[in-house]
């Protein structure tokens, strides 16, 4: 399970006195708490899933990838340093992305359908099932739909 993970991954920066990977799992296994507590109550750590894991991971890339633009625009590099930093951990736990050619062969069938862009996202989204970032998702569905 992805949570056990977690938790060897954060024993093991402790022993290795990894003290960004420390921090970062850290973070992320409260953030997962939270999550479970939230979701489920008092049962929230024997219930949580893979799913819910992966869900606040996501959420945590976001968010750290906000924080890397909005850091470097106002030139604040040790502060973008830190947050690439605890983003390459962070993206340990992400599935693998699917590449721009297999994304396109998934989606020309969304695209075929026609019809407004937010059911067609909802869709697209459905097709990649987490294998690409939402993102990339709406970039190569506008694409398919403006080359139709």
């Amino acid at each position: 399970m992805l949570l056990d993970d977690l938790h060897a991954q954060l024993t093991a920066a402790m022993k290795a006195h990894d003290t960004v990977t420390v921090d970062t799992v850290r973070f992320l296994l409260a953030a997962v708490n939270y999550v479970a507590i939230a979701k489920y109550g008092a049962q929230g750590d024997a219930k949580v899933t893979d799913e819910d894991v992966l869900d606040v991971v996501k959420k945590q890339v976001k968010t750290h990838r906000e924080s890397i633009d909005a850091f470097t625009k106002a030139g604040r590099t040790e502060l973008a340093q830190n947050e690439r930093a605890q983003l390459e951990v962070l993206e340990k736990y992400l599935p693998s992305q699917i590449s721009d050619e297999e994304l396109s062969k998934l989606l020309e069938p969304v695209a075929a359908a026609g019809g407004d862009f937010g059911p067609l996202m909802g869709r697209a989204m459905a097709a990649a099932k987490g294998q690409a970032d939402g993102g990339r998702v709406s970039i190569m569905l506008k694409q398919l739909l403006s080359s139709k």
